[in-house]
């Protein structure tokens, strides 16, 4: 049984779908159940072996305050509905596991009575904790989990603490201040290596029809809740670019953009017959495969697949409510995995100056990815296997890397992209 954390974008849930994912591909006769709030779980295609309960939208504001996000109930009654939903999935599912995304209570506490019942009448289920590789800065987040006792939290309920991240980029021990008692359940494991998309590069290269001779750069701010400066200021930056360079745009907003300010980047892209704009794709790392240059945000998931196909990019976090993406963004850079721009110096000439470089680089030089682990989905096979005692073999020769085209690929369907 997997918890996924979401009130804001795709990240947690996407996060988690590879995970149950390369689990089900890794370990016949599986079965997961995923309990999720986000409001676009629908739209991801689900494997075999996986279902998953929805639970009513949560949502918050700029203060980072939360709220029911469609019900028009008070947010004490949506988060009771929740937490019901949620211990009522665990007496019936009776998981063997259950993995919990980002918080070891939950957000505001509605998985304390799943664990409670677990601990007591189902004591021989397993719980982790699974973070990704930095949550906030340090101060906040040792300020909110000593607030919420999250670290006493983990002592009382939790087995081990799976961090998708390397100790060599941030570790979450030292940074968070995790006692002895924590530090002995935490596993490294590494990045998540994004496996291959539906689509080869050269296909979707053909559909979008990109010359031989041009380039393409992908604009993508994640969910898009937030994402309108990042797409408004590409826009106004085109101007910059030389008219003799041949460089073509494909701009995804997201599914979470308001629809009044699609319209408006609608109707702004409209000026550019060089630019190709739509609100959402299932299939994102092929399109990012397809693309020369990423110009997005610096989400755990994007980060990921920028990685995983050695691409050059242009980030720029976001750094409200969290300071997450914009830690991130700066250790990557400092890796030479990325170029940062800091929001406060994002203007079209900065982003545009950042992208006409990553363009012009050698393409024979690409991001050195090698000083990073990206085995993160075979290190969890490991401790999963390890902490349920299981000695069973699994497969693991279904996975794909995205290293090269394969001719197999080249009959598959045409992945989802709505283009309005």
């Amino acid at each position: 049984m997997v918890y996924s954390h979401d009130t804001f974008g795709l990240g947690n849930i996407r996060r988690m779908l590879a995970i149950c994912k390369y689990l089900l591909d890794s370990l016949p006769g599986l079965s997961i159940l995923l309990v999720s709030g986000s409001p676009v779980v629908h739209s991801f295609r689900m494997p075999q072996g996986l279902d998953y309960i929805k639970l009513p939208c949560l949502g918050r504001n700029e203060s980072g305050d939360l709220s029911a996000k469609y019900l028009g109930t008070e947010t004490d009654a949506a988060l009771k509905l929740r937490s019901d939903l949620i211990q009522v999935a665990a007496v019936n599912f009776k998981p063997d596991l259950l993995l919990v995304d980002k918080k070891p209570y939950a957000l505001q506490g509605e998985l304390k009575s799943t664990l409670d019942y677990l601990k007591t009448d189902l004591p021989d289920t397993k719980v982790v904790l699974l973070l990704r590789d930095i949550l906030d800065s340090p101060e906040t987040t040792i300020a909110e989990w000593q607030k919420y006792q999250y670290y006493r939290g983990i002592e009382l309920f939790y087995d081990q603490v799976w961090v998708v991240g390397m100790a060599e980029v941030f570790d979450v021990i030292q940074e968070y201040q995790f006692p002895d008692s924590i530090a002995r359940k935490l596993k490294f494991c590494g990045y998540i290596r994004r496996e291959l998309g539906q689509k080869p590069r050269s296909i979707l290269r053909q559909e979008l029809q990109i010359q031989p001779d041009e380039q393409l750069v992908l604009v993508t701010p994640g969910g898009g809740g937030d994402g309108y400066r990042l797409i408004e200021t590409y826009l106004s930056g085109l101007v910059h670019l030389p008219r003799e360079g041949k460089i073509k745009s494909l701009i995804i907003c997201g599914p979470e953009m308001p629809l009044c300010q699609r319209q408006v980047l609608y109707q702004a892209a409209e000026s550019y017959p060089q630019v190709e704009i739509c609100e959402f794709t299932d299939d994102l790392i092929s399109y990012m495969d397809a693309a020369d240059t990423v110009v997005s945000m610096a989400g755990y998931n994007t980060v990921c697949e920028i990685i995983s196909l050695s691409k050059r990019a242009v980030v720029v976090p976001r750094i409200q409510p969290v300071q997450e993406q914009w830690i991130r963004a700066e250790r990557m850079e400092k890796f030479g995995l990325l170029k940062a721009i800091h929001p406060d110096f994002l203007t079209p000439q900065t982003l545009m100056d950042a992208v006409l470089e990553q363009l012009n680089s050698d393409r024979n030089h690409l991001p050195l990815v090698s000083c990073l682990n990206l085995d993160a989905l075979p290190q969890i096979i490991r401790h999963l296997y390890a902490l349920l005692g299981n000695d069973t073999q699994f497969v693991t020769d279904g996975y794909r890397y995205p290293i090269s085209v394969q001719s197999r690929y080249l009959a598959q369907a045409k992945p989802k992209l709505s283009i309005c």
